[in-house]
């Protein structure tokens, strides 16, 4: 119950994280930052048997978690603005050497969108891209299954603890993706989704993508704080146009105003992560 700029504070005052383990509780008196509440539990967390109690049953649920100070940690996370302390991984983390894409879109979407949003993501992922959502309804479970129909790689981004398949529905994917990508939340076990964490998992399904696309979103669609999230992390903004008069257009169409490429086959994407573009057609086909 701790958030990141308290855990900033934390550390800045400690050092290290092992310091502010052995170090004396005295110096939190140094932090205004922190409530009384805090403090009780920062105290609290020192229990060296519920540690280890935790800990195994991390490992008897096949999950592991990375720092921001270890090697795994993904590379692309730490350019942006508040990156998770700490990842709860279940399957793999993206890899840094390969170009992954966000694919955002509607929860509600049409049978177009689902349609596209399978067809875009299996040929990207074909392509060596990996696929980055949230394992939502909608476009995020469509754009999982793509990725996955061509034995991709797939990442999904949970707002909730890394145990909890949010919603039920995505309960195969969920189990898939483990296998063929990952499943990354920085909640750990038994956390509840709830409505404030989701807009904080946006940003880590930018900040590990290299671009981040949009298919179906109405003008106020919560896609777009993604998309926000992303411009200011300097992604690229892809966007799927759609008929005007569709409330499920609307956001796209205006993102594309705005400068986000049109998006119509898997080339407008593909040509921006691979530099000779037409070589890399010729050795697919």
């Amino acid at each position: 119950n701790i958030g990141l700029k308290k855990i900033e504070a934390i550390l800045q005052l400690y050092e290290t994280p092992e310091n502010a383990f052995h170090e004396s509780p005295n110096g939190l008196e140094l932090l205004p930052i922190l409530s009384d509440a805090d403090k009780a539990n920062f105290l609290k967390s020192k229990d060296i048997t519920r540690i280890q109690e935790s800990y195994a049953k991390l490992q008897e649920k096949g999950i592991y978690f990375v720092t921001i100070e270890d090697n795994d940690y993904p590379c692309k996370l730490h350019n942006i603005f508040d990156p998770p302390y700490c990842l709860y991984v279940k399957g793999q983390l993206p890899k840094n050497t390969v170009g992954s894409l966000a694919v955002v879109g509607a929860r509600n979407c049409s049978e177009y969108g689902r349609e596209v949003t399978r067809y875009l993501s299996r040929e990207l992922a074909k392509s060596g891209i990996e696929i980055i959502s949230g394992l939502a309804r909608g476009i995020d479970g469509y754009a999982h299954e793509g990725a996955l129909s061509c034995g991709g790689s797939t990442y999904g981004i949970l707002g909730c603890g890394i145990d909890i398949c949010y919603p039920m529905e995505n309960f195969n994917l969920y189990m898939d993706m483990q296998r063929q990508g990952g499943v990354i939340s920085e909640y750990g076990i038994g956390v509840n989704p709830k409505p404030g964490n989701f807009p904080m998992r946006n940003r880590i399904i930018s900040g590990m993508a290299d671009g981040i696309l949009v298919v179906e979103a109405k003008e106020k669609s919560g896609s777009l704080i993604t998309v926000d999230i992303g411009l200011e992390q300097g992604k690229n903004i892809y966007a799927l146009p759609g008929r005007i008069g569709d409330l499920l257009s609307k956001g796209c169409n205006n993102l594309i105003k705005m400068g986000a490429k049109l998006v119509t086959e898997p080339g407008d994407i593909l040509e921006d992560f691979f530099l000779n573009y037409e070589k890399h057609k010729k050795l697919m086909k």
